[in-house]
């Protein structure tokens, strides 16, 4: 089977570019002819505002001029997010399915204020409407598109075990870590205001993004506030791994990779009640929430983890049990691969 997957990023530790990465490997292995378009191999504007909308055109130019002699469409093509909406659309392809990785409209809200909601909206509408199959890594995102008469297929982020490393890496004691897209909607601002007032707890922020600059500047005479920036996929699950506990403060939010990698070695984590974090955390059951723009609330839950250890270890523990049972990449991509046939069938 010949599979096309249309996807901004699939290179870099960002929770989309790990999933369409993982999921194109995992399809080579069992035997499916995969080619992959995303900016790492298609024309765009590195700028912000101006790439997903630059990808969004040359990938739809891309796909359109995509004509291969004898004609030979593929099978399925499988994009993700609405910036790889117009490509899928245009795509020579037998079925078209569309993954979305959050409510794509209230992430645009909170990304571009400026850009009218309405627009988006309708706009959102008409790209969903070109797919013959949607699916949502959240049962949020499920019951938000369902209510609004769409069909869509759950089919959650996930994690393969294999590449999880067994030693982690500790630069400071009371080790907290971040690690994702350093943007407004990922919330990290919040962690700068919440670790201020705890000089005692070392913070790493581990990602770039548009407000790298940003949260280095403000950072610069906080001495337990540490961006380093981007790292490579197992420098960072290393770090994870080391770190007293992992911090989500996203005010928008799918199905986090780094929680889920997080639970996955058995770090403790506190993420906001948003998106799908409320399903892949029960509160002081395998983690716990806090209220998104709440910075007294991220305090208190780190605090509460660092000082009670045997609070932690039964959280992790947990943590890692369910993440175990419901989010292996086995499971996900028998799911993926079923879709495929029934579309092409």
């Amino acid at each position: 089977m010949r599979v096309l997957i249309v996807s901004p990023r699939a290179q870099g530790i960002g929770g989309i570019a790990y999933h369409v990465s993982t999921l194109a490997r995992k399809l080579r292995e069992r035997g499916f002819n995969v080619t992959i378009y995303s900016c790492e191999n298609t024309l765009h504007v590195p700028i912000k505002g101006l790439a997903n909308p630059s990808f969004a055109f040359s990938s739809w130019l891309k796909c359109l001029l995509d004509l291969p002699y004898p004609p030979q469409p593929y099978d399925v093509v499988h994009a993700h997010n609405i910036p790889s909406a117009l490509a899928m659309r245009s795509s020579w392809a037998k079925k078209k399915i569309l993954t979305l990785h959050g409510v794509y409209s209230e992430q645009l809200e909170v990304l571009h204020r400026w850009f009218p909601r309405a627009v988006a909206k309708r706009a959102e509408r008409i790209a969903l409407s070109w797919a013959d199959e949607l699916t949502v890594v959240s049962m949020d995102a499920a019951k938000h598109y369902r209510k609004k008469g769409f069909h869509v297929h759950y089919i959650p982020n996930a994690i393969d075990f294999s590449e999880l490393p067994s030693q982690g890496l500790k630069l400071y004691d009371n080790q907290v870590i971040y690690v994702g897209r350093l943007s407004k909607e990922k919330g990290v601002d919040l962690l700068l205001k919440a670790f201020k007032e705890t000089p005692q707890y070392h913070l790493l922020i581990v990602g770039g993004g548009p407000k790298e600059a940003e949260l280095r500047r403000a950072s610069r005479r906080l001495s337990n506030i540490h961006v380093i920036g981007p790292k490579p996929r197992k420098l960072a699950l290393k770090l994870i791994k080391g770190s007293d506990l992992l911090v989500q403060p996203s005010r928008r939010e799918g199905l986090s990779t780094a929680v889920l990698e997080a639970m996955a070695m058995g770090v403790p984590v506190i993420a906001t009640n948003v998106g799908g974090n409320a399903e892949l955390i029960k509160h002081q059951t395998t983690g716990l929430l806090v209220e998104p723009d709440n910075v007294a609330s991220i305090i208190k839950a780190v605090e509460m983890l660092i000082t009670d250890s045997s609070l932690a270890k039964k959280l992790a523990t947990q943590a890692k049990s369910h993440v175990a049972a419901h989010y292996s990449w086995d499971k996900v991509l028998r799911q993926y691969i079923r879709l495929y046939k029934e579309a092409a069938d």
